[in-house]
Parts: structure tokens; C-alpha cells; sequence
């Protein structure tokens, strides 16, 4: 396979996670991880068990990225993909950016790894104001 034909994986396997996001499809959005990912929300690292409830807690909106920067060494590569999170009802955005790391499978390219970093209007970035979603009486 060339370089050419793993960006162009790498490219519809991120954007298949916005539009999976986006669209709310229960069950479909592990596809685009590996068995063992972590995604890590605000600073809280989440296991794959953990990601339909993260899922399901998340604001209804819809994200818009671009193409992943990506660099590879052999099977694996790290990348970064910006985006816009608009939310449904307020029309309020999120502009920030993922860490990824992804790994060739038998299925194709997989994320192992993604963690968001925001761009604050105060001109800086972090993860977030720490806290867990999921956590019992979370908003």
C-alpha cells in the first residue's frame, strides 16, 4: 500500500468519526478505535467499555475537522486533525484540535489514541476544565 493510500485511509477513518459523533449512530462509533483505545475527554482518560456512555453524555452538535496532519512509522502513525463543534441548540462552538495515534489493523487504520486540545478565546489552549461526564450527578 503507498503513502497515498494510507493518507486517504486515515482521512475517511477521521472523518467517519465526525459524522458518527455528529449523527449520534449508537454501536458504529467503536469501529473507527481499536480494542484497546483511550480517548481522553477533558483531561479524563476513557476506556473502549467506556465509550458509549461518553457518547450518550456529549451535547448534540456537529463537528466539522480537517484532513489529519499525519506521520507515519510503518503500521503506526501519529496525527492531529482540528475542528469545529457547533452545539445543535445554541449554535455555540468549540474550536480546538486531536492527538492522535493510529495503528494499521487487519481492518484497516484504527485511532489507538485521540485527546482534545481547545483554543480558548484568550488566545491559549488546554484540555478542558477537568472532570469526569460520566461522573454520578455530571451535567
Amino acid at each position: 500500500m503507498s503513502t497515498t493510500d494510507d493518507l486517504v485511509d486515515l482521512q475517511q477513518l477521521c472523518a467517519r468519526y465526525m459524522l458518527l459523533c455528529s449523527q449520534f449512530v449508537e454501536g458504529r462509533w467503536l469501529e473507527v478505535f481499536t480494542p484497546d483505545a483511550v480517548y481522553t475527554a477533558f483531561g479524563t482518560p476513557y476506556t473502549l467499555d467506556r465509550f458509549p456512555a461518553l457518547l450518550a453524555a456529549a451535547p448534540r452538535g456537529q463537528f466539522i475537522g480537517n484532513m489529519p496532519v499525519v506521520e507515519f512509522d510503518g503500521d503506526q502513525a501519529t496525527g492531529k486533525q482540528h475542528f469545529v463543534f457547533v452545539d445543535q441548540q445554541t449554535h455555540a462552538m468549540r474550536l480546538g484540535w486531536y492527538n492522535d495515534e493510529y495503528v494499521r489493523t487487519r481492518e484497516g487504520w484504527r485511532i489507538r489514541s485521540r485527546s482534545t486540545t481547545f483554543m480558548r478565546k484568550h488566545g491559549g489552549f488546554d484540555s478542558g476544565v477537568q472532570h469526569d461526564p460520566l461522573a454520578e450527578g455530571a451535567q
